[in-house]
């Protein structure tokens, strides 16, 4: 599994109320939520993120409360995956439990510049730079995880054994 695209680059302690602003969250429809994704850091995300695009970040991505809605509008946004130098626990979690993408390297996250060309590859946890022409390695997901994330999120991977058994 790959992705490939453009890098938002953003700092340490991106919280989730960055990610999505609470003043939205009264709407259960994630294609609304995903039009303020990362606006109160970057308003010009939404109009420039395109499938597959990657946001790289720093330490404690997805800081703040525990709401789901985070990783959601993120991927809903086409997001191919997130590079950080650490994530908050909970986010990660999330992240993994509605099927984003997600990558620690610090060493990525220190030297990709916005707007490089990114390419990921989940199975050997390689980061290329095309743009640079230099790669990183973080550690790829155990084969069960990126089949929860390959599935669309572990919902859909649970529905998915039900329906080879």
């Amino acid at each position: 599994m790959n992705t490939q695209g453009k890098v938002f680059k953003y700092n340490d302690n991106v919280d989730t109320d960055v990610i999505i602003p609470a003043r939205y969250l009264n709407t259960p429809n994630a294609q609304e939520l995903a039009l303020h994704c990362m606006e109160d850091i970057d308003k010009d995300f939404v109009k420039n993120v395109e499938k597959g695009d990657i946001i790289v970040a720093g330490y404690n991505f997805g800081c703040g409360s525990s709401r789901e809605h985070a990783p959601l509008v993120i991927k809903t946004c086409g997001t191919g995956c997130v590079i950080a130098k650490s994530f908050a626990r909970i986010f990660y979690r999330n992240a993994i439990n509605i099927g984003l993408p997600i990558l620690e390297c610090p060493e990525a996250a220190d030297e990709i510049s916005a707007n490089d060309e990114v390419n990921v590859d989940f199975d050997t946890g390689v980061i290329t730079d095309n743009t640079t022409g230099k790669s990183y390695k973080a550690q790829p997901f155990p084969e069960f995880i990126q089949n929860i994330i390959r599935c669309g999120g572990l919902l859909a991977s649970l529905k998915a054994g039900e329906s080879n058994d």
